[in-house]
């Protein structure tokens, strides 16, 4: 199956934090707090697809209060967040909503990632990935985490499910 089938089969996205919806930098405080940013646009397409009622997932090693803060206001219901074996919560996703494997897109940058990866249908990665990420994935997204790479993907899906540009009415059902 070429890549763009695969996107059409989504009904699920997971996706890791630091490197995919953050460029993974941190700034540290004196206080020593780690802060991040996040792609507004990357968030309007978090926002979108939990609204028109797609699955979305977040595992991550981080422990960020913020960034669990705002994925929420965003309304993704399901995140991981201090995980050490990305594998656990994956499965944890699997058993409890029996979920097809094939339909889920998985987006990471790093080492961490790569468990998952191999178990989806449609493994991707920012342009920045590492280069075992790279080996594994089906989709390098042209955008760097942080910068747009998530909205590529979940737009790529929402446009071939018909459900883009998502109108008013869409949003607020």
């Amino acid at each position: 199956m070429e890549v763009l089938g695969a996107f059409e089969n989504v009904h699920t996205f997971m996706f890791d934090v630091d490197g995919v919806l953050t460029d993974g930098r941190v700034l540290i405080t004196e206080q020593g707090e780690l802060l991040r940013t996040m792609n507004v646009k990357d968030g309007f397409a978090l926002h979108t697809a939990v609204q028109l009622g797609y699955r979305v997932v977040i595992i991550t090693g981080g422990r960020s209060h913020g960034t669990y803060e705002r994925l929420k206001k965003l309304g993704v219901q399901h995140i991981f967040i201090g995980v050490g074996d990305k594998l656990e919560p994956y499965n944890l996703m699997l058993a409890e909503h029996q979920l097809d494997e094939e339909g889920i897109l998985y987006m990471g940058d790093d080492l961490p990632d790569v468990s998952v990866m191999r178990r989806v249908g449609l493994p991707v990665c920012p342009a920045d990935a590492v280069a075992e990420v790279l080996a594994v994935s089906r989709y390098r997204s042209p955008y760097v985490g942080g910068a747009g790479c998530v909205r590529d993907v979940i737009e790529k899906v929402l446009r071939l499910h018909g459900k883009w540009p998502p109108t008013e009415a869409r949003i607020n059902d």
